[in-house]
């Protein structure tokens, strides 16, 4: 009985060894890069790391990102001057370009078409317009010496808070725990499958059972509601440009049109803040733009973007 017991623990271990190597042989879970936030409060990813992002447990996306020295996924170090032309593309996920190669980003897509000129990707899946405005006032030394700043914008994810502050829930990734946890590339591989889902489904039964349930139905938004939240966004937008201020001739949104409430348009028209609009840019091509499994862009979507983006900049 002992034999068998002692053989049964042996053959389970070195089972669970060999799906923990092969999972790391052929990369099929996504390496994890470690955050921090910097001596200046800016969230970022910890300089100089190398990995692999997957997507799906078929590896339905594959690539490689590099970590520069300034915390941010990139193919270059950013080293701005004035004896050289930059261009910054600040933003979050789709900036980040965890989806891509980091030696194929937009940016490097937009070296290719632009003579001596170098663009900075200063992408961070989450960042916010306050991330944004934040990050540029705590570099301000850089920032100054980029010619031009491109600056994400989706109105509804990025402008529903008037001040910084650093986002806990992330950092909360960061725990000893959690670290330790994901490094185990058999246990990432088996949650990612859902191999866990009915479990965490019955606890969260559970704890439901000793919660009060709300008596509150939810309400449907109404037109005025959503024109008020609006109003709400646009003020905010305007409380970070007061904190941090606006170069309105190096600076320019980045954004959607047709996500993008005419109200705001009109504002920033009114205003004179530049924005480029990649709506048509996207919506005119007969190949999809975007990836299978979720909305950010594939690589024929960033390769549109880069080239209007360049376009569109050639002509400020």
């Amino acid at each position: 009985m002992k034999k068998l017991l002692f053989k049964t623990i042996l053959y389970g271990f070195l089972i669970l060894l060999v799906l923990e190597v092969a999972i790391r042989v052929f990369h099929l879970t996504k390496d994890y890069p470690s955050r921090y936030v910097d001596e200046f409060n800016v969230e970022k990813w910890v300089p100089n790391q190398a990995g692999v992002s997957v997507t799906g447990i078929r590896r339905q996306n594959f690539s490689e990102y590099k970590i520069n020295s300034s915390g941010y996924n990139s193919y270059r170090e950013f080293a701005p001057s004035d004896n050289k032309k930059e261009i910054a593309l600040v933003g979050d996920s789709f900036i980040e370009g965890f989806h891509q190669h980091y030696y194929n980003s937009i940016g490097k897509k937009m070296e290719n078409r632009l003579d001596s000129v170098e663009v900075y990707e200063f992408g961070y899946a989450g960042y916010d317009f306050a991330d944004q405005l934040h990050l540029i006032h705590a570099y301000e030394d850089m920032f100054d010496k980029i010619d031009y700043v491109v600056l994400g914008l989706k109105f509804e994810n990025d402008l529903t808070r008037g001040e910084y502050s650093v986002i806990q829930d992330r950092m909360h990734l960061e725990t000893p725990l959690y670290n330790s946890i994901r490094k185990i590339k058999l246990i990432v591989y088996a949650q990612n499958s859902g191999l866990f889902d009915p479990v965490m489904n019955a606890i969260g039964r559970m704890s439901a059972l000793f919660k009060e349930k709300p008596n509150k139905t939810v309400k449907e938004k109404t037109k005025e509601d959503i024109q008020k939240t609006h109003l709400i966004y646009i003020e905010n937008f305007k409380s970070l440009i007061k904190k941090y201020g606006y170069d309105k001739k190096r600076f320019v949104l980045l954004l959607d049109s047709n996500i993008t409430p005419p109200i705001f348009l009109e504002y920033l028209n009114n205003n004179n803040y530049k924005y480029i609009d990649f709506y048509n840019a996207l919506n005119k091509s007969k190949t999809p733009t975007t990836l299978i499994y979720d909305r950010h862009w594939n690589n024929h979507g960033r390769h549109l973007i880069a080239n209007y983006l360049t376009k569109q900049l050639e002509t400020l």
